[in-house]
Order: structure tokens, then C-alpha cells, then sequence
């Protein structure tokens, strides 16, 4: 990162602290952002001052761009936390006020008991994600199945849009959680590259931000202090800890793009499966009769199984997810019934 990089960084943190601030008016939190706006305006001021040897000119004053301006607009019309990804992605510190709680989590270091509730969170939200992706996979192609039979009842192209579907659904399934877990990653790297970059520069001004943010969840002032300074004492462990209460990022949920998207193809493939594999063991009516029955089934034990991560009751569960399924497929037979009937 350039020196006038970093000074037009800075300066958009700081105009974007503000606009946090006054949205934040008459919160605790409102006072943490005008203080962070300063100390952006110092590190800055540093950036500045080393543009300016560098041979540079720098502007007298800062005007936001039209991405700043489309971000502050945002956040003045939702609100802070719903924005707090993508302020983070604009170098706005302190997001992890709003997905952290405000008193008792400051005392956590990295790699204690607080990453522990992380790891077990994410072993649950892997669990959970195979469970949506099942169920995407069942209800869409168990749906096109359906809307096919309805407008023809030759097993062959029933087979063949299963399949299409099978396999469309898992390749977009797929392409789609590769680009969000790079894109996440990327904005995560990019960011640690910052912080790193910072850290060698102005190692003070760093230890300040991050005893303001501690100091805004309850901790006393001098506390605050001291344990930002001895958290950022150690370079590895200063990122980690910049990342998670600066950022509101969890490095240990970041996983491998191509993981991800396997993931997602396998789990979407495994449900949609599952109305499709009569097809190719039966022929005639029975094929139909036979994929409907394995539907509901899967339909009922996918919705038990959210029930896990609901805390209602299983059977309850299990019937509205199969009502679902029941209705998603009766408007596709009948939209394939009335097209089938149109056509020929």
C-alpha cells in the first residue's frame, strides 16, 4: 500500500466513524467511533507525512469518493450492524461490538475458552449447512421431477430432467459457495495485510484503537490498556487478536474455497438424488410412486433434523417441512399438467 493509499484510507475510516457515531447517537458506542475517527485522523496524519516525504501531494482536505458516499448512505438508512461486513471491508474497526457481547468478552485472549465456543459453533453450522443443502437438493429437483411428470409420463425424459437438474443445481450450488467463501477470504487477507502494514508503522496507535474497543465494552480504562498492550506485545498474536475485535472477523471460520464448494456440490447432489434414483431402478407408473414415497420420507427427516438447531418439536418439524414439499411439488405438477396439455 502506497503512502497516499493510506492516507486516503485512514481519512475514509474516519469520515466513516462519524457517520457510524451519529447514527449511534446516544449509545455508549457513539462515543467509541468519535474516538476512533480520531485516531484515524492521526494515523492519517502519519500516512501524510510520509507521502509527503516521499514526494507526493497531499490533499488539503478529504473528499469522500462515491463508493463512501453509497456506504455511509446505507448505514444512515439500516443501521451499523446489518452494514458491519461491509465497514469492515472499508476499514472501519470495531464491528466486533455488534456480534460480541459488551461486558465479560474483552478478558477473552485468543485460543481460550471463547475459541472454543467458535470451533464447536462451526462443527454445529457445517452440520447445519449439509442439512439446507440436502434439502435444497430434495425440494428443487423433486419439484422439477414433479412439474415433468405432469406434463409427461415417459421415464426416460423424467430421468433426463432429474439428472439435468442434479446436476445444474449442484454445479450453481457449488460455484456459488466458491465465490463467497473467496470473496470472504480475500476481503480477510486483505484486511490482515492492513493490519500487518500498521502494526510496523504505528504499533501505538493500533494499541489504542483496540483499547478503546475493550474500553467501550465495560473494562476499565488503565485495564483496557494493559491488556491491548499485552495482547499486541506479540505480532502473530496481535493479528489474530486485531482480526477478531477490530474486524468482527473469526479467523478459524475461514475455511478452503474449494472445500466449501465440494461441500455444497456433494450435499445438494445427496438430496437431489434422491427422487431421481427410482427412475433408474423402475419403469412405468411405479418409478413415480416410489420417488414421491422416498421424497416425503426425506422430506419428514430433514425437517426433524432442523429441529436440532430449532429446539421445536421433531414431529412438528418434519410434518411443515414435508407440507412444504407436498405444495412445491403439487404446483409444479399442476404448472407441468397445464403446460403439457398446452403444448400438445
Amino acid at each position: 500500500m502506497s503512502e497516499l493509499s493510506g492516507w486516503r484510507e485512514e481519512m475514509q475510516a474516519a469520515y466513516l466513524y462519524r457517520v457510524v457515531a451519529r447514527v449511534e447517537a446516544g449509545t455508549p458506542r457513539a462515543s467509541l467511533f468519535i474516538e476512533l475517527a480520531g485516531e484515524a485522523e492521526k494515523q492519517a496524519a502519519i500516512w501524510g507525512k510520509l507521502a509527503h516525504d516521499a514526494g507526493h501531494t497531499v490533499p488539503a482536505q478529504y473528499t469522500p469518493d462515491l463508493r463512501t458516499h453509497v456506504v455511509a448512505a446505507l448505514v444512515r438508512r439500516f443501521g451499523a450492524r446489518p452494514m458491519r461486513t461491509v465497514l469492515s471491508a472499508m476499514k472501519v474497526r470495531g464491528m466486533s461490538l455488534y456480534t460480541h457481547a459488551i461486558h465479560g468478552h474483552a478478558t477473552q485472549a485468543p485460543g481460550g475458552e471463547m475459541g472454543k465456543r467458535h470451533r464447536g459453533m462451526g462443527s454445529g453450522g457445517n452440520l447445519r449447512a449439509a442439512v439446507f443443502g440436502v434439502n435444497d437438493g430434495l425440494i428443487s429437483n423433486a419439484s422439477l421431477i414433479m412439474g415433468m411428470a405432469g406434463a409427461t409420463s415417459s421415464n426416460a425424459l423424467l430421468l433426463l430432467s432429474g439428472a439435468a437438474g442434479l446436476i445444474a443445481g449442484a454445479f450453481s450450488m457449488a460455484a456459488g459457495e466458491y465465490v463467497s467463501v473467496r470473496s470472504q477470504r480475500e476481503m480477510f487477507e486483505y484486511q490482515i495485510g492492513l493490519e500487518k502494514e500498521e502494526l510496523d508503522h504505528y504499533p501505538e496507535e493500533e494499541t489504542e484503537e483496540l483499547a478503546l474497543i475493550y474500553q467501550a465494552r465495560g473494562l476499565p480504562r488503565e485495564d483496557a490498556m494493559r491488556l491491548a498492550t499485552q495482547l499486541t506485545a506479540d505480532p502473530a498474536q496481535a493479528l489474530d487478536t486485531l482480526a477478531r475485535e477490530e474486524l468482527g472477523l473469526n479467523p478459524e471460520d475461514l475455511g478452503s474455497p474449494w472445500g466449501a464448494a465440494l461441500f455444497s456440490f456433494s450435499a445438494f447432489a445427496a438430496g437431489a438424488s434422491i427422487p431421481l434414483l427410482p427412475f433408474l431402478v423402475a419403469s412405468g407408473p411405479q418409478s413415480l410412486v416410489i420417488a414421491i414415497t422416498l421424497t416425503a420420507l426425506a422430506l419428514f427427516g430433514v425437517g426433524a433434523t432442523l429441529s436440532l438447531f430449532t429446539g421445536r418439536n421433531a414431529w412438528w418439524s418434519g410434518t411443515r417441512m414435508l407440507g412444504i414439499g407436498v405444495a412445491a411439488g403439487a404446483v409444479t405438477y399442476l404448472i407441468g399438467k397445464g403446460l403439457g396439455v398446452t403444448l400438445t
